[in-house]
């Protein structure tokens, strides 16, 4: 896969870690969306490390609950998200990425970890 060179997007107005309200193991939730079509592609968690990393280098990465270690996005596979814009909801427990997908989201394969239609 050809390696891609990335700026991070300037950051506008920055949430410290101390004012997002956290789950009981200490993580904030984050939906990931494909910038350009919207499409949700993941649900995944970040930890105060994650969430520095990412608003200094512009990769998402996040806090692996299985591995218990932190996860850039794309490290191993090659399928990076570079966050092109980040919010935090109105109770600032959830956390919204707009990312440039770079190849498949999910470890499936899918583009989209939401593939298993219900109704």
């Amino acid at each position: 896969m050809e390696k891609m060179t990335y700026t991070p997007v300037p950051v506008v107005n920055p949430i410290p870690w101390s004012e997002l309200k956290k789950n009981t193991d200490g993580h904030v939730t984050v939906v990931v969306q494909d910038e350009k079509t919207l499409q949700v592609l993941m649900v995944a968690y970040m930890n105060e490390e994650a969430y520095e990393k990412t608003l200094a280098t512009g990769r998402m990465t996040y806090f692996s609950r299985s591995r218990n270690e932190l996860w850039i996005k794309g490290g191993t596979s090659g399928h990076f998200q570079y966050v092109k814009e980040l919010y935090a909801d109105c109770d600032k427990d959830t956390l919204l990425a707009k990312v440039d997908q770079v190849g498949n989201a999910c470890h499936t394969g899918s583009y989209s970890c939401f593939f298993e239609k219900i109704i």
